[in-house]
């Protein structure tokens, strides 16, 4: 009997998939969605085939956004904003933030500085990329942008040296001309910087105010009077790993009076010092008059004014930006509203309103400080549009009250940890001036994961977590400057355990983001990096160094900047900077506990053999084709052999973004450059191993993350799914086999189960098909989430796919008769192409499609689901619901099915499904090519768990699989008689309307017809209740449908199942069906019956 059963059940399942054959796969094609990438000769590859079946998941969160350079309000539509993030590439909403759509996810770019709508055309938008702030933490750009339909696509227009562009302004009555104020490299000398001015539409560019290769301009102002009239604020700066000048003798103010062409100096009244940042502003109500807010030595400054168009300046009054510092601000906003007000953008908004005489700080209550950009409306005096480094902000009240825009995900992570909490792993973060932040890596919401699901785990700048492995309630996060904390997340509280020297010791240097690290042998031991290796045995509460200072120890203003070694009357900066000479990063040996890597910001990397007792120090120079000045982001010990080990460096703080990434197989005696695969310019940030295959390697970098599959020989890009970002940290949570990443700029990103690119090989790759090992499945009831009317603004990110996630890989897709002709047609390049022929033709609309079929048993062998999908070359990701069902009926139309009458129509046809039991499955790769079935893979196992169960037991629960298979039975039967009744009650209209055409019997016909309509009303009244009381909404007796609908649907989607409640409700539908099963039969034979009649009596020939 067992046997015969299970025939019958798979017989069941295989009957109802290929019914469903006509219709096409019920099951998903694979992945898609846009994403990044990949170079061109690897299209041709079978791995680029594979990893492109692979897409990263954002998770968000936007509860705290991220940093704003630029926003622009389309003035013939004030809904329209146009938003230059700083590090998150350009966004647009057409409907004041309610919604919002990336911009220039696809281009090469993500960090943007300013944005201009043309004043001519709306359409046409000119975006400058590169951050315009002179920050230790900033994104490079790559030259100038146009696009010409709202942002939908952009060209190219040059500048690709200028790096940094801070102001666009386009002409107010010619398109074709254009000004950009390029600040240029940041990090270096040279590039593109000064004024440019194109006069051709950006087709070519000239530089007009070219100063020296330490100055760029900042700042550009245009007269809206007279638009031959500009001004312009120059800026002379170098940054580098150690230390900023900001300022120089190349720093003023400049007017033109030819539209650009030359330039003035106007710097009658200002300070003869040197001079740093300048924000410019010109009065829109009084064009003679602007304002300057110029940064001076040492971090001071002041606010300058004119009211003869730059003849000469007066002083009004020693303002400056503050913070972080005069570079990372100093944006000046005249107010377009009221005469001689003014604001300064700083960590709170310096307002004005006697031209800068005075300032008061704007109220910013239950707002994000550190402000860079303010838009206003034309007709609205109390709106201000705000971006700040934690997004965007209106108000409507002039700074009274602020409104958040909640629903970018924009944050720039620095560094993230996952810990091992269940049954879902928390991400945790630490951003830039967004705090260190928390969240869960899906949830068991249907609408996903909401900003309501993330939290603030510690405040300031955050830096890099760690978590305990085996107790999430125990994580470790740090502001700037090396602030340890632990904390308790059982309670919430945190503890300072930031190691401090002794009384007789040197000072102890923090890097702005200090490493810690968590060993992989004791939960409880701790080291972290400042010049020393700390460690701690007892989770922080005390520390001991385990190496001397490992850096070079120097004294960074007698270093080299600005192409020499600066005087120390220059203009300084190192107060919102990394402390220099000291750890970036340190690893410890999975195979070895006693074998440690430090690396430093200043060149060095040291590795000891013994716990700490000894080190051996190699400057990074000795690396093949390393500079000196080599920054350590990230050195990993290999996780399976104690003697290879991998560093990544950069070197872009001294205008050098080449990707150098190095490898020891005999450690750390000899290193090799493993970069093959990596394009020159791409900056890497951080490399993690995989925990069971060796030879997979993934690195985070500048632009997006690669994979390596043979540990480093050769790399991939393998960023489908994610936008243009940097990536600075990614992690591997290894329950999961999850890889996590965080970028700087787009929040955090999930590749759920990457598990296959294990087994991803050149032998996997040449086989016809490989179906992959799937990870385990949990089961569980998704809850609601949300309110379902929280507005279209309500942030939320997307949880994977319930169920089970089934990867296959084909080698070779079906190709079609069509597209093989098609494909054959474009080869031909000149001359005819043939006329197929009209067989060839009709066999190309004739031929059947062609599809993959998984099919899953249980453990007794028995067919449970079948699951289609795409049957093209490359990986497939198909989701399985863990569901099984049994046939019921199905509608042979060729279109779907009408809802039948008061009947409802509730079980339609197909099948009734319900949740598989918690065990082993084993699934199956099939291919359907017409009508034939072919095994290609498998099977594989796959483990269902079972969570979050009840906590009452049904008592009736060992009497649910028959119930089910009655209950079925039943629907079937009630479904079956529904299609008659439906084909009957058809009929009956149908005869009514014919009744013209009978040429005898007519009264007696004509009698008989009605009687059967009369009839037919009242079953519809037993079936589906009395039409009448449903028009106004009167409740009526349960039907029979009631019944059934109750049956089933009363406990459908729960784990607990149907109750005594809903199989009484059965019992009653049954004997319900049982009761009228003769009354329809009756009517169902006199309605054929009589049709008989008509067609004798002179009716047509009546057809189903």
């Amino acid at each position: 009997m067992k046997k015969l059963k299970l025939y019958m059940v798979s017989f069941v399942l295989l009957f109802s998939y290929f019914l469903s054959v006509a219709q096409g796969p019920r099951g998903p094609r694979g992945p898609g969605g846009p994403g990044g990438s990949y170079d061109n000769n690897q299209e041709k590859t079978g791995v680029a085939s594979a990893l492109g079946g692979f897409q990263f998941r954002s998770i968000g969160p936007a509860f705290m956004s991220g940093r704003i350079s630029d926003i622009a309000i389309d003035p013939e539509n004030e809904n329209v904003w146009y938003v230059a993030v700083s590090s998150g590439g350009t966004w647009k909403t057409d409907n004041a933030g309610t919604t919002w759509r990336p911009l220039t996810d696809n281009q090469p770019f993500f960090a943007t500085g300013c944005v201009t709508i043309d004043p001519n055309n709306s359409a046409s938008i000119w975006l400058g990329t590169g951050e315009n702030v002179g920050g230790r933490h900033i994104g490079i750009g790559h030259g100038i942008y146009h696009s010409m339909d709202g942002g939908k696509s952009w060209k190219d227009m040059g500048l690709k040296k200028s790096e940094h562009i801070s102001k666009i302004i386009v002409h107010p009555d010619n398109s074709n001309v254009i000004w950009v104020a390029s600040q240029g490299p940041l990090w270096s000398s040279g590039g593109e910087r000064g004024l440019y001015k194109s006069v051709n539409g950006g087709k070519t560019w000239k530089n007009t105010l070219e100063i020296n290769e330490w100055t760029g301009v900042t700042d550009l102002v245009i007269d809206p009077t007279n638009p031959d009239v500009l001004y312009a604020a120059s800026w002379q700066k170098h940054r580098n790993v150690a230390a900023l000048i900001d300022g120089g003798p190349g720093t003023g103010l400049y007017k033109s009076v030819d539209g650009g062409e030359t330039w003035s100096k106007i710097n009658k009244g200002l300070p003869r010092s040197n001079m740093g940042k300048i924000g410019l502003a010109i009065s829109p109500i009084d064009p003679t008059v602007l304002y300057a807010a110029i940064e001076l030595d040492r971090r001071k400054g002041s606010v300058y004014r004119t009211s003869n168009s730059g003849g000469s300046w007066n002083k009004m009054s020693d303002t400056v930006s503050g913070g972080t510092g005069p570079h990372y601000y100093q944006e000046l906003v005249a107010s377009p509203h009221k005469f001689d007000m003014i604001y300064l953008m700083s960590v709170r908004v310096l307002v004005s309103e006697d031209g800068g005489k005075t300032f008061y700080t704007m109220t910013e209550s239950n707002k994000h400080s550190d402000n860079h950009s303010l838009t206003f409306k034309a007709d609205d005096p109390n709106y201000l549009l705000m971006g700040t480094d934690g997004g965007i902000y209106e108000s409507f009240d002039n700074s009274k009250t602020w409104k958040f825009v909640a629903n970018l995900p924009l944050t720039q992570f620095y560094k993230l940890a996952v810990d091992d909490a269940e049954p879902f792993y928390n991400i945790y973060g630490g951003t830039q001036d967004n705090n260190t932040q928390g969240g869960p890596s899906r949830t068991f919401k249907r609408n996903g994961i909401s900003n309501s699901d993330w939290y603030v785990v510690l405040g300031g700048d955050g830096h890099q977590p760690a978590t305990e492995p085996g107790n999430p309630d125990i994580i470790y996060a740090q502001s700037q400057q090396g602030y340890i904390n632990r904390i308790d997340r059982t309670n919430g509280e945190a503890v300072n355990i930031r190691p401090q020297e002794g009384i007789d010791e040197p000072y102890e240097r923090f890097n702005w983001d200090s490493p810690i690290l968590v060993s992989q042998h004791d939960p409880k031991r701790l080291y972290f990096g400042t010049q020393r290796v700390w460690r701690s045995e007892n989770r922080g509460d005390s520390w001991s160094p385990v190496s001397s200072d490992l850096t070079k120890n120097e004294e960074r203003l007698s270093l080299p900047i600005m192409g020499r070694v600066q005087s120390w009357d220059n203009a300084w900066d190192v107060y919102a900077m990394s402390t220099y000479n000291t750890i970036t990063s340190l690893a410890e040996s999975n195979v070895d506990e006693n074998v440690l890597y430090a690396g430093t910001d200043d060149g060095i990397i040291q590795y000891t053999k013994d716990g700490g007792a000894n080190w051996t120090k190699m400057t990074v120079d000795k690396l093949p084709d390393c500079p000196a000045s080599g920054f350590v982001n990230d050195i990993k010990a290999d996780l399976h052999d104690v003697n290879t080990a991998y560093v990544a460096l950069d070197n872009h703080k001294f205008g050098d973004y080449s990707p150098y990434l190095y490898k020891t197989t005999n450690g750390g005696k000899k290193w090799t450059s493993i970069v093959d695969g990596i394009p020159d310019g791409t900056l890497i940030w951080r490399l993690v191993q995989d925990h069971v295959n060796p030879n997979l390697l993934f690195l985070g970098t500048e632009y997006g993350v690669y994979v390596s599959l043979n540990q480093g020989e050769k790399w991939h890009k393998f960023s489908k799914g994610l936008p243009t970002i940097s990536i600075r940290d990614l992690a591997i949570q290894k329950r999961e086999n999850d890889l996590v990443l965080a970028t700087f700029g787009r929040s955090f990103y999930v590749l759920d189960d990457y598990s296959p690119l294990r087994d991803i090989s050149p032998r996997t790759l040449q086989k016809q098909a490989h179906l992959f090992a799937p990870r385990k499945a949990l089961q569980y009831s998704p809850i609601m989430g949300g309110t379902g009317s929280s507005g279209a603004n309500a942030y939320s990110a997307q949880n994977p796919r319930y169920g089970a996630t089934i990867t296959y890989y084909l080698s070779e897709g079906h190709t079609s008769m069509k597209s093989k002709r098609q494909r054959g047609e474009r080869k031909i390049k000149t001359g005819d192409i043939a006329f197929p022929g009209w067989d060839a033709l009709d066999k190309e609309m004739d031929e059947p499609g062609a599809e993959a079929v998984l099919m899953i048993r249980n453990s007794d062998g028995e067919l449970v689901d079948v699951v289609s999908s795409s049957l093209r070359k490359g990986l497939h990701r198909v989701n399985w619901g863990l569901r099984t069902s049994v046939s019921t009926t199905t509608n042979v139309s060729a279109s779907a099915p009408r809802r039948g009458g008061r009947w409802g129509g509730f079980f339609g046809g197909g099948g009734m499904s319900s949740s598989v039991d918690p065990g082993t499955y084993q699934v199956s790769l099939y291919k359907r090519v017409g009508g034939d079935l072919t095994e290609l893979a498998g099977p594989v196992s796959l483990e269902v768990e079972r969570i979050r169960k009840s906590v009452l037991t049904n008592p009736v629960a060992d009497k649910h699989k028959e119930y089910n298979k009655a209950l079925a039975d039943l629907n079937t039967k009630v479904n079956v008689y529904q299609h008659k009744f439906k084909k009957a009650t058809a009929r009956v209209s149908t005869y009514e309307r014919n009744l013209k055409s009978l040429k005898s019997n007519r009264a007696e016909l004509t009698k008989a017809l009605y009687v059967l309509r009369d009839e037919m009303n009242a079953l519809e009244r037993e079936f589906g209740g009395s039409a009448a009381k449903a028009e106004i909404g009167e409740k009526d007796r349960l039907t029979l449908m009631d019944r059934l609908s109750n049956a089933r649907g009363g406990w459908f989607g729960n784990s607990y199942g149907p109750t005594e409640l809903h199989m009484q409700s059965f019992e009653m539908a049954k004997e319900m069906f049982s009761r009228a099963k003769p009354k329809m039969d009756s009517f169902i034979s006199r309605v054929n019956s009589l049709g008989k009649d008509l067609e004798e009596a002179g009716a047509p020939v009546f057809l189903d």
